[in-house]
């Protein structure tokens, strides 16, 4: 197990041609994506393993990372999802006797580049200034000119469909056979503790490839539909939404999250938008506005629905509001068994304090 490593030079440059120096980590060499940042204080290395950040290079804002190490059964997919990690202090010994590898190790593994001895805080408040773009981080022996130039030819986020990228090839079942309920989860890459939180409420479930067809879903015979997590932008995935629509139009108790809501959204003729920077976090504060009680949320998203949209739909009813900048959270479709919420219940990390919104799937399927 590596115990230390030896440094070199690394580079970060900004699509507005931001320049950031510092030095490796993970596996010498280049990557791009978009740059985004999280406001967690822990959970490391389930927001690496996280399906939604697929395609983004990650600005961690805690100090300290790598410093517990990494525990096998801590992941939210079958491997690292990150393009790449931002950090201040990189961490090599860990102190958790619990893991088994070190960050260093596991980046190395998996093909990932990172930069470290980065001020982080002055690269946020970069980012949620001028809002989200692209990025590249090279730790080769590359002139910022040329990473200029290779940063010019990396896409967009908005108009990116990605989640075909990370959905499962094939069918897979989770939980157990003779459960009370079952569950067809379109898998737009979804979150391991999602699955997790539903099989400790007595459901079995089909987790199906995001392209599949409602038809072929019914045929598991399931109790309600699961949307899930994942990347890229909900505008350019007509399959899922057409796939929405059919659900809706059968009435089968549906429960959306974070894209998943976004695709309800879309399947009620309500558009998306890309959000300036986003929200990533386990700190972020939600308001029911149909309890009137309010809720610390795990967040991951860089795209919205449209509010003023929302407003114009008679059959939509919001029930979650960001307290930060009053973004929908939540909604329900007045006349179907459908509701759906922009943040994460199921928190992995994060707060439980959200956990509330599978029992009412769970009691919807009732």
């Amino acid at each position: 197990m590596t115990k230390s490593i030896t440094k070199f030079a690394a580079t970060l440059v900004l699509a507005d041609g931001t320049v950031f120096k510092g030095t490796s980590i993970g596996k010498i060499g280049t990557t791009t994506g978009e740059i985004c940042f999280n406001t967690g204080m822990t959970g490391y290395q389930e927001v690496f393993t996280d399906p939604s950040y697929y395609g983004q290079i990650l600005v961690e804002t805690n100090v300290h990372i790598g410093n517990y190490g990494i525990h096998a059964e801590e992941v939210e997919s079958d491997s690292i999802k990150i393009a790449g990690l931002v950090c201040k202090n990189f961490n090599v010994p860990f102190s958790r006797k619990q893991s088994g590898l070190t960050v260093q190790d596991y980046f190395a593994s998996n093909n990932i580049v990172g930069i470290a001895d980065v001020d982080t805080r002055q690269l946020v408040r970069h980012v949620r200034s001028k809002g989200v773009m692209n990025c590249i981080i090279s730790s080769e022996e590359k002139s910022v000119e040329e990473l200029i130039s290779e940063l010019a030819k990396v896409p967009s986020m908005e108009g990116l469909e990605l989640s075909s990228k990370v959905s499962t090839d094939k069918t897979y079942y989770y939980g157990n056979e003779d459960a009370a309920k079952r569950v067809a989860v379109l898998d737009l890459g979804v979150k391991k503790n999602i699955l997790r939180s539903l099989v400790e409420r007595d459901c079995y479930l089909a987790v199906f490839n995001g392209k599949t067809s409602f038809e072929e879903m019914m045929k598991f015979k399931p109790d309600g539909f699961m949307i899930s997590n994942g990347p890229g932008d909900p505008a350019t995935m007509d399959y899922a939404v057409e796939t929405v629509k059919t659900i809706l139009g059968k009435n089968v108790p549906l429960f959306g999250i974070c894209l998943g809501h976004q695709i309800l959204a879309e399947a009620n003729g309500i558009a998306t938008f890309k959000m300036h920077n986003g929200h990533r976090g386990l700190n972020h504060p939600v308001k029911n506005v149909i309890k009137g009680h309010c809720e610390i949320t795990s967040q991951n998203h860089g795209f919205s629905v449209k509010a003023e949209e929302v407003a114009k739909n008679t059959n939509i009813e919001v029930t979650h509001i960001n307290l930060n900048d009053n973004t929908i959270e939540g909604i329900r479709v007045k006349d179907k068994k459908a509701f759906s919420v922009q943040y994460h219940p199921e928190a992995a990390p994060g707060p439980h304090d959200s956990r509330y919104l599978f029992d009412d799937f769970i009691s919807m399927m009732k």
